[in-house]
């Protein structure tokens, strides 16, 4: 077996990816921030993708990543390695026939022009033998053709080793008549053994985005770094990178300053700043080890806040320009983030919450972990909503309903305390009780509700009271209020943000697949959820209308809909998640009795963390 698999290759090549472009690769100023010699350990993230390019047994390399952090120049590096070292017919696809043009003019023939390894290798440009033009570069051993992925005739017909795609989210998904770019191209190297493949891009829409799902069926590698302290290794991402900032209006724009910025562990919950993490020990860490021996695919991911070329400052302050605006917020979370954007499509009336609507197997389905009760104040009866909360905002309805009566009856808070003291169980058998209650304290019954509220104290039951307008924040320290003028009886008012509330529930209604943010709402009769309740929850809409000379965005009442409870009492609910403020990871080892598992050193994955270093490789055959 050894002397059959040594006869397949040609020679052992004795030079990594990433040794050959620290010492032949250079950078030029009209393409790189940073001209001069290419140097790997500037981007320590790009050297394994390199290096796996040599790789006997990886056929296909995938690199989702965030903008301007250096994908493409590694894929521009094993196209040059490539021609150096082991030659052979290539193709190198961008979105367009004009991209790729402009690539070839841009990166391609500077880099060329830039790599004394190359000079003498290339044909050099003559206007009639054809070997070198834009599109093609003809060199010993090979041709580099370059096509644009909208136009496939460029390439359908082209047998290659080498294949090369950048930003793969960006290509139709079906170029005319002629089917899928990505297929047609794959199906140029089947004839090839020693096939290699290279697909880069900037991940785009969750369910569209060519490049995750190549990721998802590679070896889903990301790039983690040390904790200082507890020595766990992560991905650095938005969720655990906490800052403060503040802002001032001019000319009614919103001016950000961000005052500091610190990653926090999720394991320890030490906290650091971006100097002392990017000097951390990092490496890949698989997901799916087993995609390189059964599909030969190597998949890596990385974002900005690990590239040298932008602050976290940087990528803190466009996040907070753009987290009101979701056409600004995708390109900060594709871009930057290196993340999916989710389509969050749209909500046309109650039918399509209606439709949505699925039957859970108990009181209580899986996923929830925390009970919240929102409850609106009219003059003749208490309506109410009981909300379970899990990981990441999702949610699910439990149940809502009216409790009729004027609320200065004591017979309605004692039916309401029916519903604050019911265990609500699952399907094994285990419940929970609601954690913490919101009561309207608007309206004709201010003082009954504050009475109320403060003999209910210890069932976690609070009076709030709604504020609206731009900048108020949606939950903020409660105050004590006098009930009746007495200041020796006081009640604990929170006052919420609604119309930060009313944004954030709008945009979780529009949320298309279970998980983070999604609302799920339960289908039975019993349970209230009518087209009465969603016409209530779809009452209003953000418009924006002008007063006392200045623009203003203001949450206002549809036609049609004739009243708003239903979005208010979920307003309430979620401000009492958001008081109550769970460590949901915790709650869930609580309940479901899960136990740390014991600390142990972390162990690279023989197959896909081994060195690949040429020297090892074919003095093991």
């Amino acid at each position: 077996m050894k002397q059959k698999l040594t006869n397949l290759w040609k020679a052992p090549v004795k030079r990594l990816v990433s040794e050959w472009a620290d010492e032949y690769r250079a950078l030029v100023s009209d393409t790189s921030a940073e001209p001069g010699k290419w140097d790997t350990d500037r981007t320590p993230y790009m050297r394994e993708p390199m290096d796996a390019f040599i790789d006997p047994y990886v056929s296909e390399i995938v690199i989702k990543a965030s903008a301007q952090t250096g994908k493409t120049e590694c894929l521009i590096n094993c196209l040059m390695y490539s021609i150096d070292m082991d030659p052979g017919p290539m193709i190198l696809v961008q979105p367009t026939v004009d991209a790729a043009e402009d690539f070839s003019k841009r990166r391609i023939s500077s880099a060329f022009n830039a790599c004394t390894q190359l000079k003498g290798k290339i044909s050099e440009s003559k206007s009639r033998d054809g070997k070198n033009t834009i599109l093609k570069k003809a060199f010993a051993g090979g041709m580099l053709t370059i096509a644009g992925s909208n136009s496939p005739v460029g390439f359908r017909s082209i047998p290659s080793r080498y294949i090369f795609g950048d930003e793969i989210d960006a290509w139709p998904s079906n170029a005319g008549s002629e089917g899928d770019p990505m297929a047609l191209l794959l199906k140029r190297s089947i004839t090839f053994y020693n096939r290699k493949a290279v697909f880069t891009s900037t991940p785009t829409i969750k369910g569209k985005s060519r490049i995750n799902d190549e990721y998802l069926r590679g070896t889903q590698e990301t790039w983690q770094i040390e904790c200082p302290n507890c020595d766990e290794y992560h991905f650095i991402s938005l969720k655990d990178i906490h800052f403060e900032h503040d802002f001032k209006k001019i000319n009614n724009k919103k001016i950000y300053e961000v005052k500091s910025i610190f990653w926090r562990c999720p394991d320890c919950g030490y906290e650091y700043d971006e100097y002392t993490m990017k000097r951390q020990p990092a490496k890949y860490v698989a997901l799916n080890p087993d995609a390189l021996k059964n599909q030969g695919i190597r998949s890596f991911w990385f974002n900005a806040f690990v590239s040298p070329f932008i602050t976290w400052h940087k990528i803190i302050l466009e996040f907070l320009e753009a987290h009101e605006d979701p056409e600004k917020l995708q390109v900060v979370y594709n871009t930057l983030l290196g993340e999916l954007w989710e389509d969050r499509g749209d909500i046309d009336d109650e039918d399509t919450l209606l439709d949505r609507r699925e039957v859970y197997p108990a009181e209580l389905p899986k996923g929830v972990l925390v009970l919240t009760c929102g409850v609106d104040t009219q003059d003749n009866r208490l309506e109410y909503e009981v909300v379970g909360h899990g990981k990441h905002g999702e949610t699910w309805g439990i149940t809502q309903g009216q409790i009729m009566g004027r609320p200065d009856t004591e017979e309605v808070w004692r039916r309401l305390d029916d519903v604050i003291e019911h265990v609500y169980k699952f399907e094994t058998g285990k419940g929970l009780m609601i954690s913490l209650t919101c009561v309207d304290s608007g309206g004709h019954f201010t003082q009954e509700v504050y009475t109320a509220c403060r003999n209910r104290q210890s069932k976690r039951v609070f009076a709030i009271k709604g504020k609206g307008g731009e900048g108020v924040p949606h939950t903020a320290p409660p105050t004590k209020i006098p009930i009746r003028e007495n200041k020796n009886v006081t009640c604990w008012l929170y006052t919420i943000g609604v119309d930060a509330g009313k944004s954030i529930i709008m945009s979780s209604l529009k949320v298309q697949e279970p998980g983070p943010k999604y609302c799920h709402f339960p289908l039975g009769e019993d349970k209230g959820y009518d087209s009465a309740f969603f016409n209530g929850l779809l009452s209003e809409k953000l418009v924006l209308k002008r007063s006392g000379g200045r623009d203003k965005w203001a949450w206002e009442k549809i036609d049609g809909h004739a009243r708003n409870e239903a979005l208010d009492i979920r307003n309430y609910n979620l401000a009492a998640i958001r008081i109550l403020n769970p460590d949901m990871d915790a709650v869930e080892k609580r309940m479901f009795e899960i136990k740390d598992a014991p600390k142990q050193e972390i162990k690279k994955q023989p197959e896909v963390n081994r060195v690949m270093r040429n020297e090892k490789l074919f003095d093991e055959w």
